[in-house]
């Protein structure tokens, strides 16, 4: 008896509070997968949880687990709301910082009189004293907060360690002050970055108690900021949204919400303003800058007829645009939607840091316990015994674990959004680093995709050119090809005056032609691969020499006409292919045209393997068979043939200016439509994993280091505090330098 398939998986985002290190995030992630049906994906950078959830699930469900989890948890704002705090900065940073400015206020005089003796004047340890009990207590409340949450659930975080190191710290003192003698007036107290034993009377710590929360403090707000300043990109996406439009309705401009625009309705787009959704132009002439939408560089001259996307800035004349998308149908919203994507993603890599981060608090709790037992068991002085476990609490940090790999992907998919290239996650970056093959398309890929008719040949007799051109074209009409298009423009413009009629049961070949009805004839548009009448076979070789593509029209099975299309090679063609064999990549043409056009372009583009007259099924069974050969192949395209191709690929690339189907199909998308953008995602992909590596590397090298000096007592818990701040830093920084990554081609112009 068969089964019911399952029904389809739904995918909820949700804004998590209270994580602060990769323990966390193993956490919340475990707690969800507990669900039955359900897992999910946790960002640290992001602070949000992309879960996949059976549809009996409920979102409120979800929200009440991760909260069960010891954690906040909200479901996604409206984008009104979600585009007040992106303007007024990370949420909470104006109490963190009025925290941290009263804390470091307080916490200055201390580390001052502690580390200077000769400035200890009479009775100036009360009044450390003083200034240290509201920063033990209100300025570390939250890492308090946040361990006795963990506690409850019987967990432990970077914050347990956090406010045990300070609990730890803070209760000597008070011991040393009330019942080891350090109460005397006059007493002087030596500093020592090494733990020493108090020559008889117990020493106070309290630089120790301030300087812990005051560095972890800083440096959380500092990687706030940081962390902030790699979403930059994505934001200043969601920036290029209009909020409102100017729609024309009888002969006069009204001033709309963009949210009230519908599909069809013609909008205004004045020079210097933002074009305000995807629409085609049906007044005006202008230049339009897509450099902040797809990182295409030049200005695009548009005139009636033209496509134009939401977000480019009109820099010429006025326009007038009839909408065809809105909303989240538009292109910016479906990049936006593919860079929010790719940050909630994790790498290989990052996976193993999570697991470690899963039991890495306890083990430092672990190695803490021991490390004041083994002192006092061998009989070390109690002060520096405490002294070495707090260290050891302090110096741990799991928080660079955690924010090694998000941060990275959140600055390079920004970079890359601005450059023209969507990435869909970690798992395609690393894809793009590895390849060692790319299948390049030819039409629309390397070539222009532009074509134009070259020649009209007709057969002497028949029913002449202007009749077989508007069958012709009124047949390609249906079809989406390159050379469709041509054979459609030509028509009407050849036949100005009378309008292509209407064809009837369309039928596409792929790879091989088109056929339909047209004024009750039957006409096709195809390959020529059957004999030809002589007229139209001497003509054949003439095309071939001159690398154009014939195409052969019958109506009602009697061949008519062969039709000349034309193509060049787009101008970055060269240099993307020569870039991308000095990366190590060796480029393979497929394409579903005749041998001698794609030969013609090969020999241009210096490609020596070459794979002629492909259909769908070939494309795909040429990237199956580079795979058996150990080959790790990458597929470029923009057609619906080469959709299967692409699913195929280890990594399928899609130019932004194909079909929606091969875009679908693709794990990155080159939205400048230009092939020498997909050398610059190669190396920004191997920039971005080289990135990544050096964090963990760095993460794992930290903790591997400090915590055994630590243990034998060779750091200070004031600089273990410090060390453990300046950790999570450096990952956070290294990951933006990627922000301010250049392509070669535009460094090259720059010098």
């Amino acid at each position: 008896m068969a089964t019911e398939p399952a029904p389809p998986l739904v995918t909820t985002d949700l804004a998590v509070g209270g994580m602060t290190c990769a323990a966390c995030v193993r956490r919340v992630e475990k707690k969800l997968a507990k669900l039955e049906g359900v897992s999910a994906t946790v960002n640290l950078a992001t602070g949000r949880a992309r879960v996949s959830h059976p549809p009996d699930v409920q979102p409120e469900e979800l929200v009440v687990t991760v909260e069960k989890a010891g954690y906040t948890a909200a479901l996604p704002e409206p984008p009104k709301k979600r585009e007040r705090q992106n303007e007024s900065g990370p949420e909470g940073t104006r109490q963190e910082r009025d925290r941290l400015v009263i804390t470091a206020l307080l916490a200055v005089p201390v580390l001052v009189l502690s580390m200077v003796p000769a400035w200890q004047f009479r009775n100036w340890q009360w009044l450390c004293f003083v200034l240290t009990a509201p920063v033990a207590v209100w300025g570390a409340w939250p890492f308090h907060e946040r361990a006795v949450r963990a506690l409850r659930h019987s967990a432990a975080t970077m914050d347990t360690l956090v406010s045990l190191g300070v609990v730890a710290s803070c209760s000597w003192s008070v011991y040393a002050l009330f019942l080891g003698g350090a109460n005397e007036p006059g007493t002087r107290m030596p500093f020592s970055l090494l733990p020493s034993a108090s020559d008889g009377m117990a020493h106070i710590y309290l630089e120790a108690a301030v300087s812990v929360p005051l560095f972890v403090l800083a440096g959380r707000f500092l990687e706030a900021r940081a962390r902030h300043g790699t979403g930059a990109a994505l934001r200043s996406l969601a920036q290029l949204a209009a909020k409102d439009v100017a729609v024309r309705e009888d002969c006069t401009e009204r001033l709309t919400p963009i949210e009230e625009l519908a599909v069809g309705q013609v909008f205004i787009a004045h020079p210097g303003e933002r074009v305000a959704t995807d629409g085609e132009v049906v007044e005006g002439s202008s230049a339009v800058d897509l450099s902040l939408v797809t990182g295409e560089t030049e200005p695009v001259e548009v005139s009636p007829g033209s496509a134009v996307v939401g977000g480019a800035v009109n820099a010429g004349g006025l326009l007038l645009v009839r909408a065809t998308a809105v909303g989240a149908d538009t292109q910016l919203a479906r990049i936006t939607r593919l860079v929010t994507e790719a940050q909630a993603g994790k790498a290989r890599a990052q996976r193993l840091a999570d697991a470690v981060a899963g039991v890495f608090v306890p083990v430092v709790l672990a190695l803490a316990v021991t490390v004041l037992g083994f002192w006092l068991g061998a009989g070390a002085d109690p002060q520096a015994a405490i002294t070495a476990c707090v260290a050891v609490l302090v110096v741990a940090c799991p928080c660079a674990l955690g924010l090694a790999t998000p941060t990275a992907l959140m600055a390079a998919t920004g970079r890359g959004a601005q450059l023209g290239v969507l990435v869909r996650g970690p798992l395609a970056l690393e894809g793009l680093q590895h390849i060692d093959t790319v299948v390049l398309d030819k039409t629309g890929t390397l070539t222009s995709g532009h074509m134009t008719v070259a020649r009209f040949t007709a057969v002497p007799g028949g029913l002449g050119r202007e009749v077989v051109l508007r069958l012709a074209g009124a047949v390609e009409q249906g079809s989406e090809h390159p050379l469709g298009r041509a054979i459609v423009a030509h028509a009407r413009w050849a036949v100005p005056e009378r309008p292509l009629p209407e064809v009837r049961d369309f039928q596409a070949d792929a790879g091989r032609g088109v056929r339909g009805r047209v004024e009750g004839r039957l006409v096709e548009v195809l390959a020529p691969d059957e004999e030809l009448p002589s007229e139209l076979a001497g003509a054949l070789p003439v095309a071939e020499a001159a690398a154009h593509t014939p195409v052969l029209v019958r109506v009602d099975g009697v061949a008519e006409a062969l039709i000349e299309v034309g193509d060049v090679v787009r101008s970055g063609s060269y240099r993307a292919v020569d870039r991308l064999r000095r990366l190590g990549v060796r480029p393979v043409l497929a394409t579903g045209d005749r041998e001698a056009p794609a030969w013609a372009v090969a020999a241009d583009l210096g490609i020596d393997e070459v794979h002629a007259r492909c259909t769908p099924e070939d494309k795909a069974d040429l990237v199956r068979q580079l795979r058996e050969e150990g080959r790790r192949v990458a597929v470029v395209g923009d057609g619906v043939n080469d959709a299967a191709a692409l699913a195929g690929a280890d990594l399928g690339i899609a130019m932004g200016s194909g079909t929606d189907v091969a875009i679908g199909a693709a794990d990155v998308t080159l939205m400048r439509g230009d092939i020498e953008a997909l050398a610059d995602a190669v190396r920004l992909a191997r920039r971005t994993l080289g990135t990544i590596r050096a964090n963990l590397v760095w993460a794992f090298g930290y903790n591997v280091v400090t915590v055994p000096l630590a243990m034998v007592g060779l750091l200070n818990p004031m600089l273990a505090a410090a060390a453990m701040s300046v950790s999570s830093l450096l990952v956070v920084g290294n990951s933006l330098l990627l922000r301010a990554w250049q392509p070669a081609s535009a460094r090259s112009r720059t010098r």
